[in-house]
């Protein structure tokens, strides 16, 4: 199957077949290739599948973007981008009107990495100013 990269005047293109199942092994020397990077493939549908590889792709190309990855829940897309950009004993600034999940994440999981969540009293600009120090990345 042809495989078709869209821009972003080009998004109703082929699209591509869902593949059904969990393994994409062909031979026996192929896993050990793919493991150990020396050849690209497909091992395992949690690592990598020849579907999200599509979607990734096409992300990536509407957005000018050299990759994109696909995760399974905000949650996950909120680990992976913030404790990429974040480091031990630097801290988030945040407003206090988040959705429970998120607070619990940011107040309790990302705390046990070192890495602080300030939550604002308000959504006034200064009381967000008020949290701000050398050590402060992102504002959420």
């Amino acid at each position: 199957m042809q495989d078709i990269i869209p821009t972003r005047r080009h998004t109703r293109g082929l699209s591509r077949s869902i593949r059904q199942h969990h393994t994409h092994l062909k031979m026996r020397s192929m896993p050990a290739d793919l493991f150990n990077l020396s050849e690209p493939g497909n091992i395992y549908t949690r690592i990598m599948n020849p579907t999200t590889d599509v979607f990734e792709k096409r992300v990536a190309s509407l957005e000018g973007g050299a990759a994109a990855l696909a995760v399974s829940s905000g949650h996950a897309a909120q680990f992976i981008a913030l404790s990429t950009i974040m480091r031990q004993g630097e801290n988030l600034v945040t407003s206090p009107y988040l959705y429970g999940g998120t607070h619990n994440q940011f107040k309790v999981t990302f705390a046990n990495f070192g890495l602080e969540a300030r939550f604002s009293k308000d959504l006034e600009p200064g009381s967000f100013e008020k949290l701000i120090d050398k050590r402060q990345k992102p504002f959420i």
